[in-house]
This record gives C-alpha cells, sequence and structure tokens, in this order.
C-alpha cells in the first residue's frame, strides 16, 4: 500500500485549503486557451533572456555542453503566514546551528571531542579542509548563502509535515529563478497581484549585497564586492551574470583577478582595483592552482594566502562543504542541541549511513522501497529511487554500494507533497519540494518564499532541472495587511526583464 500524498490545495476531493480558495476561484474562471496562450508567452520570454542552464555530459552537435530551458508552470505554490513563520524559524535555527559547527570544526573541535560526531566522519571528508583550521573569518559566518531543501509528506498522524532533505552551503543555486518567476507571475497575472496579499521577494539582490559587504575585512570602509564565475559554460552561468547585474557589482573570471603584495585586484580599463569580498561561484578545488588543484584556471593563484590573511573575504568560505556532505546531514539535529540547547523545529528525513554495519544491513535488505544517494551527489545524479527502478539497476546499486558502503546513505522514499500543475493535459497533480535561500551575515535573513522545484514528469519524485524537472512561484501570503493596489502598467514595469 502506497503511503498518503499530502495535496498542497485540495483538502479532499470536494474542498480547497483556505489559503487556495481565493486563487482556485480565479483559476476555474480561467479559459484553456488563455493559460496555454500565457504558457507560451512565458517559454518565449524565457528564452528571449536566456533563462538556461547547461546539462553536463549532455553534448550539442559541437562537443560543447546543451542549453535547456527550465520548465516554467503557471500555478503557484502558496503557503499560508503561519506555516512560513515556523518555518523561517526553523531555517534560522539551522543554519545558526551549521554555522557554529562549521567554527567549531575549524576550532576548537568541541563537537569532536564530546563524542557527538566521530572525528573520522571530519577528517576522512573529501571537503573537510586542513587549509582553514585556525583561520578566523568575519563574524565566524561560513555559510554566507545557504540554500536548505524542504519536502512536504504526511506524518504519522496523516497531516502534512515539513521536513530537510538536503542542506547546501557550498554554492547554493536557484535564486535567480525564484525571482524570474515572479516577475513572469506579475507579467502575466498582474491582477492576481492585487487579489491576494503575496509577500515580495524582488528586494532579495539588495539584502545579498547587505550580506556580502557586511562580511568585508576590518576597516575597509566602501568594500568592493565581485560575483567570481567558473565562465560562461557553467550550468548556472544565467544566474551568476543575473546576480551581478541586479547587486550592481563585477561578473569576473579568474583570468581577471591576480595577487600583490597580499591583497587581491582586479584587472579594468582604468587599472588594477583592489577587491574585498567575492562572491563566489567556483568550488573548493578551482579556487587556488598554488594549494588545490595545480591545473585549475578557474580560480586565482596566491588567493587562499590572502583569505587567510584576512585581506580579502570569500562568500561561501573555504571548507564549508564539509556541513554539507549528505554523511553529516544526520547529525545536523544533534549539532542544533549541542551549540543552541534547542530542539530542532524542522525535523531530518529518517537517514540510515551505509557506513554503519546496522544500517548497511538494513539497506541492502530494503533497496526496492528506500532512496539511495551518494554522500557527495548532486543535481539527481548518482542516486537509486528504489520503487522506481528495475530489479538490473537495483542490483548494480548493490554492488557499488557493497564496494563503498561509506559513499551512501538510504532514506525511505517520502510520498512528497503535490501540487496542481498546468501540462500538456490540463491541470494534474505533480510533486514538488522548496528551496528556501538563508542569508548570514550580521543577522540571519532571508525573503518569504523560495524556489519551488516540480516533477513534471507524471509520478516522479525527481524535482532536479537536470533530470527534466521545472519551477514555479512560490507565494507566501501575508496576515493582516493588504497589498497595495497596482495598476497594470505597474506590476509590467516593475516584472521587466534582466
Amino acid at each position: 500500500m502506497s503511503p498518503p500524498m499530502f495535496d498542497e490545495m485540495n483538502a479532499t476531493a470536494s474542498s480547497v485549503r483556505e489559503h487556495y480558495q481565493g486563487y482556485q476561484r480565479w483559476l476555474a474562471r480561467q479559459p484553456a486557451d488563455a493559460m496555454q496562450a500565457c504558457r507560451a508567452e512565458a517559454e518565449i520570454i524565457f528564452r528571449r533572456v536566456g533563462i538556461t542552464f547547461a546539462v553536463y555530459g549532455d553534448k550539442d552537435e559541437d562537443g560543447s555542453g546543451s542549453e535547456r530551458l527550465i520548465p516554467f508552470d503557471l500555478i503557484p505554490r502558496i503557503i499560508p503566514a503561519h506555516e512560513w513563520a515556523r518555518m523561517e524559524r526553523g531555517l534560522v535555527q539551522r543554519v545558526t546551528a551549521l554555522n557554529r559547527f562549521l567554527h567549531d570544526v575549524y576550532h576548537e573541535q568541541e563537537i569532536l571531542k564530546a563524542g557527538v560526531i566521530p572525528s573520522d566522519q571530519i577528517f576522512q571528508n573529501a571537503q573537510f579542509r586542513p587549509e582553514m583550521m585556525g583561520v578566523d573569518v568575519p563574524g565566524n559566518v561560513y555559510s554566507h548563502i545557504s540554500g536548505i531543501d524542504i519536502v512536504r509528506a504526511c506524518n504519522a498522524q496523516g497531516e502534512g509535515e515539513y521536513f530537510v532533505l538536503e542542506d547546501n552551503l557550498r554554492v547554493a543555486s536557484g535564486v535567480s529563478y525564484m525571482l524570474e518567476d515572479r516577475r513572469m507571475m506579475m507579467r502575466l497575472f498582474p491582477a492576481l497581484f492585487n487579489e491576494n496579499r503575496v509577500a515580495p521577494v524582488a528586494h532579495y539582490p539588495d539584502m545579498l549585497l547587505e550580506t556580502l559587504r557586511a562580511m568585508a575585512p576590518p576597516a575597509t570602509a566602501d568594500p568592493t564586492v565581485v560575483v567570481l564565475t567558473p565562465g560562461m559554460h557553467n550550468s548556472a552561468y544565467f544566474e551568476h551574470a543575473f546576480l551581478a547585474q541586479q547587486m550592481g557589482v563585477e561578473l569576473i573570471e579568474g583570468q581577471d583577478l591576480f595577487v600583490k603584495d597580499n591583497f587581491v585586484y582586479m584587472r579594468t580599463t582604468r587599472g588594477p582595483k583592489q577587491v574585498d569580498v567575492i562572491y563566489r561561484r567556483v568550488d573548493d578545488d578551482y579556487l587556488d592552482p598554488l594549494a588545490f588543484r595545480p591545473k585549475s584556471t578557474l580560480g586565482c593563484a596566491g588567493i587562499l594566502n590572502v583569505y587567510r590573511s584576512g585581506n580579502v573575504s570569500l562568500c561561501n568560505a573555504i571548507g564549508t562543504g564539509v556541513a554539507d556532505d549528505k554523511s553529516i546531514y544526520p547529525y545536523v539535529p544533534k549539532m542544533i542541541e549541542f551549540y543552541l540547547g534547542e530542539k530542532p523545529i524542522l525535523q531530518n528525513v529518517p537517514t540510515y549511513a551505509c557506513r554503519n554495519k546496522d544500517d548497511l544491513q538494513y539497506t541492502l535488505a530494503n533497496l526496492k522501497d528506500l532512496v539511495v544517494k551518494e554522500v557527495h551527489g548532486a543535481g539527481g545524479y548518482g542516486m537509486l529511487v528504489g520503487p522506481a527502478s528495475t530489479k538490473a539497476e537495483i542490483e548494480a546499486f548493490r554492488a557499488a554500494l557493497l564496494a563503498n558502503p561509506a559513499g551512501y546513505i538510504a532514506q525511505p522514499t517520502l510520498s512528497l507533497s503535490t501540487c496542481p500543475t498546468y501540462v500538456e493535459s490540463g491541470v494534474a497533480p505533480r510533486h514538488i519540494d522548496l528551496r528556501p535561500f538563508v542569508l548570514s551575515g550580521k543577522e540571519v535573513q532571508m525573503v518569504p518564499g523560495g524556489l519551488t522545484r516540480v516533477a513534471l514528469k507524471e509520478g516522479s519524485l525527481v524535482v532536479n532541472s537536470s533530470q527534466g524537472g521545472g519551477t514555479k512561484d512560490t507565494w507566501v501570503l501575508q496576515e493582516g495587511r493588504v497589498a497595495p493596489k497596482r495598476s497594470q502598467s505597474q506590476a509590467q514595469s516593475q516584472s521587466a526583464g534582466v
């Protein structure tokens, strides 16, 4: 018997949840041809603006990585104010504890001495950077931009409950799609935003810039902030360019930087300019060929020493990945209790660490019912969804698991909540998740919303864009006040392109 599914809009077959009722009445009045026209318009605009991502391993005829449009769904995911308030408290709590953990790992290591986390889980972790031991970073903040993946599933009482599925602390991506989805909805359906109290998200780039500037080296009066991209062939290059443009800062590549007298400079048409804060979208391994991969051309030689000296800030910090490794994820609730003395507000998904003998045996005996993931995997790659896999696929994964048990975790196959989605056949339920973005600077803050990803294939639980997933606008409803009325022309002017 399959587990019950939580429907975000429909409470029963004949009733709609209160926070969706206004939208549902509006949707019922929309002619099918009008919605199809809006869908086509959205695709044209997204292609024109260039809202695409590159798919690794998927080559065009010329051998370069193929570019795909991320499908956009017209039906928003709506979250009532009280649910968001609790989720926000839980996310702030979780990210605060994770940053405390990262500082501890690279300094006193109290959590290891207390035996809460086995030491080998840290020191044998591929993302642990011994170069960061004893290095003080501004505000003791390591993950300045965190993307926390949230899913909703039915709990033991049959009620929808939010769970944290994954922490993305190294290079959290996707926020540009959150912003562009909102712009598109405001362009296509401006009247809806007059009728609903939808919390704004457009100020995210301002909050991001504020967070980055706050992390500048001490005594920096007017810090120079840049976005460091691996280049146009990176899957998230659109986002890198988008965020740099929105913040009004330079988008640079490694070749634009150089080190002199223990400071970092960028080359400009007016000569060298000192750089104070680098929002880097380049992985640790590629940041400094003198310290990490010698053949890397994506970073800047010598930047690690400048960083360790405190003369430049990197956001997110080097070594942050040790906290978002999937083998560390099961310990986050214990981190919250250890560092904050609080019970977790948001629960983890039950997880089996295959490095442990009992967990491995359970996983091997139940592969057909579990989701098994590589601890370093991302983007929906390197994972087994047992119920959706063939016997041959399961047996192949069993062999990989036996060869390297420590490289995998397993989780029950959650029946992710569904949300009505506009597909070729009309409106139908599809599984979704949510990635809110948490900013940590002088304070921990976030915009009310996030990136809702949707598995467009019927029955699929894999929402990743690289696996054919799409995105939705995420509405957090406000309580107590109505959003100011705007004319259609005002709404559309605010939703102008990048």
